[in-house]
């Protein structure tokens, strides 16, 4: 699929929009103010495969968390700001590497100029955040409720108060808990910017409910060549909502540096506990550090044949496990032994972090 060209902006060390791959974003939910546990989620997001960090800038407890992580994450932070342009500045001044904003909610045109102004000379990108819940009521009275197009005319407001201070390195999102109105928010946003678009379906739900609505929503914008950097939110710990959001860009190709996983569905020929095997070799497949392709299958059909593409698979034969490569088999096991036999092998393959 080709991707949509648009500008660059840099978050730190991570660029967002032009050929730089599509990054993946998370926030915090540790309790303000607590350094430790803010230390403690951002290292589990970063050894998940998190690229950018945001977390609400709330006060000055915020704040001083910002000045400390910056010392010990390596991971670009991202503030989200409501409200106070003070902490806009402050956050700024802690080094933050991106600000998420609302410009039309914290005050004066004044206010605002003083924000673009200190991003502008520290480098700093602000995102544009638009949702439906937060449209104004002079734009939901033109259009009666919120819709794609109001969601567009929100946007272009606070785009043009940026631009009119002089400042481009913007990031935009229009996010909206219902998939078929984001997804025609950022069609329509496309059409008009050429700004880099951050995609979420905000709102999403659960672990379970929210990750198939992200993925429908994300994965189809993703599908058409929109969207430079996502989140998918969740009511749930973040690191699943990186675990999702890499799911989503490995299922679209998109993200070709991890190992790949399939697995068969099961009938009535498994003869082990394959849905077991499957979950322990998928909770084990961040410590495989080369693009492979591994397979999972619950019978011989299944496994060197349909699977022969793959570079390593196991599958089970009555009550014992194969482990075969590209189609061949090469070991006999004991069912309880298959994932430490598949993961010995990978070790062999140099393919272990």
């Amino acid at each position: 699929m080709k991707r949509k060209m648009t500008r660059e902006i840099m978050a730190g060390n991570v660029g967002i929009g032009g050929n730089h791959p599509i990054s993946v974003q998370s926030m915090l939910c540790s309790p303000n103010g607590d350094f430790e546990a803010a230390k403690k989620q951002c290292e589990a997001l970063c050894a998940a495969g998190c690229d950018l960090i945001r977390l609400a800038v709330m006060d000055e407890a915020s704040l001083s968390v910002v000045k400390q992580l910056k010392q010990v994450i390596p991971a670009p932070l991202v503030a989200d700001i409501q409200f106070d342009y003070r902490l806009a500045l402050g956050a700024i001044e802690a080094g933050i590497d991106k600000i998420r904003l609302n410009p039309g909610n914290i005050g004066s045109e004044e206010r605002v100029k003083m924000v673009v102004e200190k991003a502008g000379e520290k480098g700093i990108p602000i995102r544009v955040g638009v949702n439906a819940g937060s449209v104004s009521q002079r734009i939901l009275q033109k259009y009666g409720s919120a819709c794609p197009e109001a969601l567009v005319e929100e946007a272009m407001g606070q785009i043009a108060i940026l631009e009119s201070c002089g400042f481009y390195d913007i990031a935009v999102s229009l996010k909206a808990s219902s998939v078929p109105m984001m997804l025609e928010s950022y069609r329509l946003m496309s059409q008009k910017v050429d700004y880099p678009l951050h995609l979420g379906v905000t709102e999403a739900g659960t672990a379970y409910s929210g990750t198939v609505k992200s993925a429908v929503g994300i994965g189809a914008l993703l599908s058409e060549g929109i969207g430079d950097t996502i989140r998918v939110s969740l009511t749930a710990d973040p690191v699943e909502e990186i675990r999702a959001a890499k799911e989503i860009l490995a299922a679209l190709e998109l993200d070709k540096s991890r190992a790949k996983l399939v697995s068969c569905p099961t009938c009535a020929r498994c003869s082990v506990d394959l849905i077991s095997i499957a979950n322990q070799v998928s909770e084990r497949l961040s410590e495989v550090k080369k693009p492979i392709k591994i397979a999972v299958m619950g019978c011989v059909v299944n496994g060197p044949g349909e699977a022969r593409d793959a570079d390593i698979g196991i599958t089970g034969a009555k009550g014992e496990g194969l482990i075969f490569k590209n189609g061949d088999i090469i070991r006999r096991v004991k069912e309880q032994e298959i994932v430490s036999a598949l993961f010995e092998e990978l070790k062999k393959m140099d393919a272990l972090a």
